[in-house]
């Protein structure tokens, strides 16, 4: 019966985005996982550290998405524009440079921000 009410309520609530946090090679461009590619190809939008660093992965990829840049100077004001995106259905795969988002690079403020919002 719980399953039952739950899933209605996933009918008539509104669409939430997703978020992904997508590991990038740290040095070769072919150190990349095939769900990664997916993810990226599927994305609304990428967010990224440096547009032109992730322009070069994308185009060995032939993958054609808009980028959002996303880094240190820029995060508490980025995170809050991405998290109205994902409100509105939006799927942003989260990148940085090299390796994977947050571990040591910007990223923590929208990861914080979006299970703040939704564990309400």
């Amino acid at each position: 019966m719980p399953r039952e009410s739950t899933s209605r309520a996933n009918v008539n609530s509104p669409a939430r985005g997703c978020l992904y946090l997508v590991a990038t090679p740290i040095g070769n461009l072919e150190d990349i996982t095939l769900r990664a590619l997916r993810i990226l190809r599927e994305a609304d939008q990428i967010a990224c550290e440096d547009t032109r660093h992730t322009r070069k992965l994308l185009e060995h990829y032939d993958i054609h998405k808009p980028l959002v840049s996303y880094h240190e100077h820029n995060e508490m004001t980025r995170a809050a524009e991405l998290l109205i995106s994902l409100e509105q259905g939006a799927k942003i795969a989260l990148v940085t440079d090299a390796g994977m988002p947050v571990v040591s690079d910007p990223g923590f403020q929208l990861v914080s921000l979006c299970q703040r919002h939704c564990l309400r």
